[in-house]
């Protein structure tokens, strides 16, 4: 009998144990997905640029902070006619005061970005979630379309990394003019199991994130970059997505790393972004 009380003891400890580390694995998640920066380093006026702060709130009450950037002179007046106006999503680190080269790359395509800091990232308010995140993009959109007006055709939908997933997922709702998907993943469990497996093995994930579920549904023109280099998303994931996206659509190799492989890519990485941009406007050409 005392074997038999020792035995279960030792199950009983086990099974205790694994759910504490159950519940640990899965209180560590949004520390894993989302790694918001709260001090903002430099503002457009210090890369040059002509901005206007812009402050949104969500539907859900949170406030965002972000930046509504004019093409600058002399790039200005070679501005496409038809879509003008790049909603960029960054990526899941950092905020808005971390993209400065890439605001400089858009400047000089003549185009207007506005670029939104997620809930819980840089000024905005509350903490990121899946549902929050899209809710966010969803926010800027409506600043967009409707506190400046513009079309839905004559806007750009941009998304980086994580932000790739929240853009395939507001464009398959409201159809941009043209979406760009840069180093980006199918789904958040693909990218789990690469990097956290005795996650996947042990507790449910939190988030999806399935930008390849929601790419299929866009029926825009769409451009996916991706970095054969890259070591935090691999390539076959760009892959991925380039595939289930319909038609019409491109897609462009780029060297580097995760973080800078369109730094690494220029100046080809800025001439394919004005080929697509062209391109979109008229994708029989």
């Amino acid at each position: 009998m005392r074997v038999i009380a020792s035995l279960l003891t030792i199950a009983a400890q086990l099974a205790a144990g694994l759910l504490l580390l159950a519940l640990l694995l899965w209180l560590v998640q949004p520390k894993l997905l989302f790694r918001p920066f709260p001090e903002m380093v430099a503002e457009p006026s210090q890369w040059g640029m002509d901005y206007e702060d812009v402050w949104l709130t969500t539907a859900d009450g949170v406030r965002l902070h972000g930046w509504f950037i004019h093409a600058q002179p002399p790039f200005a007046e070679h501005r496409r006619q038809s879509p003008h106006t790049l909603l960029f999503l960054h990526g899941n680190a950092g905020n808005v005061s971390h993209r400065g080269a890439s605001l400089r790359i858009f400047a000089e395509l003549g185009l207007d970005v506005l670029i939104i800091d997620y809930r819980g990232y840089g000024r905005s308010s509350g903490r990121p979630s899946e549902i929050g995140l899209y809710q966010d993009a969803d926010a800027a959109w409506r600043w967009l379309t409707q506190t400046r007006g513009l079309a839905a055709k004559d806007i750009i939908v941009f998304g980086r990394s994580l932000g790739g997933a929240v853009a395939a997922e507001l464009a398959a709702r409201v159809q941009p003019g043209a979406v760009i998907v840069e180093s980006s993943f199918t789904d958040v469990g693909s990218m789990a199991k690469l990097h956290h497996p005795l996650l996947t093995s042990v507790v449910p994930l939190r988030y999806r994130f399935p930008t390849v579920e929601h790419l299929p549904q866009v029926r825009t023109p769409v451009l996916v970059l991706h970095s054969q280099d890259d070591g935090v998303v691999p390539y076959d994931q760009g892959r991925g997505l380039f595939a289930a996206a319909n038609e019409p659509k491109r897609f462009v190799s780029l060297v580097g790393g995760h973080n800078e492989g369109f730094l690494d890519s220029q100046p080809r990485y800025q001439q394919a972004l004005a080929a697509f941009l062209d391109w979109a406007s008229d994708p029989r050409q």
